[in-house]
């Protein structure tokens, strides 16, 4: 299952903290699209897949941000 996640304008560290959130109620291995244009986001979720053991399977730039896959732990 694959769910989109839109944080198109919000400012670092929000995007991490709701996504976050969203993952913690997430079945394991589903996979998250979460749609960003703060620049710092791609290395905040780096950094956060790193911490919390859930996978940065893409970074892809897309219109004026990025769309980041994540995928659950397990």
């Amino acid at each position: 299952m694959t769910t989109t996640l839109d944080f198109r304008g919000l400012k670092c560290p929000l995007p991490v903290l709701k996504a976050r959130k969203a993952l913690a109620s997430a079945e394991s291995r589903a996979e998250f699209v979460i749609l960003v244009t703060d620049p710092a986001a791609p290395g905040d979720f780096e950094a956060f897949c790193a911490q919390s053991g859930h996978r940065l399977v893409s970074v892809q730039p897309e219109g004026e941000g990025h769309r980041i896959t994540l995928a659950g732990k397990g």
